[in-house]
C-alpha cells in the first residue's frame, strides 16, 4: 500500500521544522536547499563550470540588511 501524505502528515513535519531551526534561520535554510538543489541538478546535466560565475554574480549584487518590525 503506498503511503500517501495527507495534511496532519505535512502539519507535522513543518512544526518539526520551525522547532529545529526556528523561525529566523528558515529563509537562510531555503536558499541553502535551493542552492543545493540546483548544484545536484547542473551535476547530472554535466554543467560543472558554472558554478564560479554564479558566485561572481551573488557578490555584485547589493546585500539587504534584515530589518525587524
Amino acid at each position: 500500500m503506498p503511503f500517501r501524505m495527507g495534511p496532519w502528515e505535512i502539519a507535522l513535519i513543518v512544526v518539526v521544522i520551525l522547532i529545529v531551526f526556528g523561525v529566523g534561520k528558515l529563509p537562510q535554510v531555503g536558499g541553502a536547499i535551493g542552492k543545493g538543489i540546483r548544484a545536484f541538478k547542473k551535476g547530472q546535466r554535466g554543467e560543472e563550470g558554472e558554478e564560479e560565475g554564479e558566485e561572481e554574480e551573488e557578490e555584485k549584487k547589493p546585500k539587504r540588511k534584515a530589518t525587524k518590525s
